[in-house]
């Protein structure tokens, strides 16, 4: 399906991702089904601008959360288009990504801080994808293949989207909240691939330092 139908079928999707506290992970996986690589590139280009103006508009934690996880889950299960096209709609408007003014009031519990931490998670994967061309969940990480030179790039890469992985730790009453623990579960399974992407760097680079403790990271999510 292309075209209008595409379109009414995502938008209703998409309105499916309601101001609730629960997730419907049947809906969900339909609005992802039309970001999937068996789409068109004009759908997925229409869909990603859905998803943002979804992500630009909604002042609830629910919607700004459920769409921030479409998003991820575009960039590990998606073919690469869907991180070019991710880019290139970034590139030609304020990036969807941007979320360091977002401000929920209509919970008791006060998501708002934990889900800027976690678009800032998805932003710099994005950013590693494009400095690096290769993707931290699906593609062999590289680094005991490179030359110095290269190596120190991607180091610096990598070791800011560790920083990211760290600020989206629990806090409070995010570790009772399912969509949040969904969220999460996401974020641990790449940081343990992560440090070891990090970790091989770093021996290559360093073949005399052993580096210690940074196994734990993963657990921070559990």
């Amino acid at each position: 399906m292309s075209g209008a139908g595409t379109e009414n079928s995502f938008r209703q999707a998409l309105g499916s991702i309601k101001d609730t506290t629960t997730v419907s992970l049947a809906k969900v996986n339909t609005v992802f089904a039309s970001i999937s690589a068996t789409r068109p590139r004009a759908d997925v280009a229409y869909c990603i601008h859905a998803l943002a103006k979804r992500l630009s508009k909604t002042h609830n934690w629910a919607v700004a959360l459920k769409t921030l996880i479409l998003i991820h889950r575009g960039l590990r299960e998606v073919d690469p288009t869907f991180h070019e096209k991710l880019i290139n709609y970034g590139r030609s408007r304020r990036h969807m990504l941007k979320m360091s003014h977002f401000k929920d009031d209509t919970s008791p519990n006060n998501y708002s801080g934990w889900i800027r931490s976690y678009a800032l998670f998805v932003e710099e994967r994005l950013e590693c994808f494009r400095v690096l061309k290769f993707d931290i969940e699906t593609d062999r990480p590289r680094t005991k293949d490179l030359d110095t030179p290269e190596l120190l790039v991607e180091l610096q890469v990598l070791q800011q989207l560790l920083s990211r992985v760290l600020g989206c730790q629990r806090q409070g009453a995010t570790g009772h909240n399912f969509i949040i623990q969904l969220a999460l579960s996401m974020v641990a399974s790449e940081s343990m691939k992560l440090y070891q992407a990090i970790s091989d760097g770093t021996a290559k680079r360093d073949p005399d330092v052993e580096s210690g403790g940074g196994h734990e990271s993963g657990q921070e999510f559990g």
